[in-house]
């Protein structure tokens, strides 16, 4: 009995049944594209990220971006010392964070995963401006603090949920979406930074 309750269960959980993972972690969600860095941490792409790699899905912090929200420098981690790594311009080994190509005045579909489905206000997609500093964890000064994409959406989300939005024109090289995903009925958002190559 108990294993087909846990069958049960693990089928309805997204792709990769994250909330079951290692720590037993409660689930949230994340972005899978353009692939996040807490993705390319869980999947294994990218290794040496300390616990983020259980939960990709639980980078949670205060919702109200840009006024309010995450501390600059811990805008990837959602102020989350134990994902820290999330912050850093590189990867754990120091090398670039794995990018995602794009072209910039086209339409791009952004995709979440939940784990949990919870009460929704809006999907936000930001991105750094031009000329910013790469060498840097990610601050509000090296974004468009106006979003590119708003995605209004009333209740709980599917398991996943795809949208299309036009991605900004005159863009070149490397850059990073942040995807803010706001909850309805709590004091909190989820936050995503994924490194694209226009």
């Amino acid at each position: 009995m108990r294993k087909r309750i846990y069958a049960a269960l693990l089928g309805l959980t997204t792709a990769g049944a994250f909330a079951l993972s290692a720590g037993g972690a409660s689930g949230h969600g994340y972005t899978d594209q353009p692939i996040s860095r807490q993705k390319l941490c869980a999947n294994g792409t990218v290794t040496g990220c300390g616990n983020i790699q259980w939960e990709p899905q639980s980078v949670e912090g205060p919702k109200g971006f840009p006024a309010a929200g995450p501390a600059d420098g811990q805008i990837c981690s959602a102020n989350h010392t134990e994902f820290g790594s999330l912050n850093s311009p590189t990867q754990p080994n120091g090398s670039a964070w794995p990018t995602t190509k794009v072209t910039g005045g086209q339409s791009y579909t952004f995709r979440w995963q939940f784990t949990a489905r919870h009460s929704t206000t809006d999907f936000r997609y930001y991105i750094t401006k031009d000329g910013w500093d790469d060498s840097k964890p990610l601050t509000r000064a090296a974004l468009n603090t106006t979003p590119f994409l708003t995605v209004p959406f009333s209740g709980q989300p599917p398991a996943t949920l795809e949208h299309s939005g036009v991605l900004p024109s005159g863009k070149s090289g490397h850059h990073v979406i942040l995807a803010v995903w706001t909850i309805a009925d709590t004091a909190n958002a989820f936050y995503a930074c994924s490194d694209v190559t226009f």
